[in-house]
């Protein structure tokens, strides 16, 4: 519960009207909302440095400006908050630009299977979702 990591012990096939009495099979449908703050929520913990099955890469350019300068950007991509329907269309918090200094910066989450083969099946599910978070110079977009 303290994770919010909710499970269905079993999936219903089929089941009994309690009305009418007919056997009947659901009609599973998927909620897109859910889905999408599910992803936004793997998201912002990934950024925050509370992820499983995660991997962050810093650029060649983002390693070549020193420890000082990549402690800097870990630290502003983890606490940018300015999302907007400009740099975040699809609501998942897997994108931002910022500043440190004079250099600007981008952060881009993907979504690959835990084999890193090849993308998720299901950005939302955590079991099959390795996501990778890399941290670029705008320069080398």
């Amino acid at each position: 519960m303290a994770t919010q990591d909710w499970q269905l012990k079993s999936i219903f096939d089929h089941f009994v009207c309690d009305v009418c009495g007919k056997e009947n099979t659901p009609d599973w449908l998927l909620d897109e909302v859910y889905r999408t703050q599910r992803i936004r929520r793997l998201n912002d913990l990934l950024r925050r440095g509370q992820a499983d099955q995660a991997t962050i890469l810093l650029t060649a350019g983002v390693q070549a400006a020193g420890d000082d300068f990549a402690t800097s950007a870990v630290k502003a991509m983890s606490e940018f908050d300015d999302f907007s329907e400009d740099n975040d269309p699809h609501h998942e918090h897997d994108f931002g630009a910022f500043e440190i200094g004079q250099e600007k910066l981008f952060f881009k989450i993907d979504y690959f299977d835990p084999a890193l083969e090849r993308h998720s099946d299901d950005a939302a599910d955590p079991n099959v979702t390795h996501r990778v978070l890399t941290i670029m110079l705008a320069s080398e977009y």
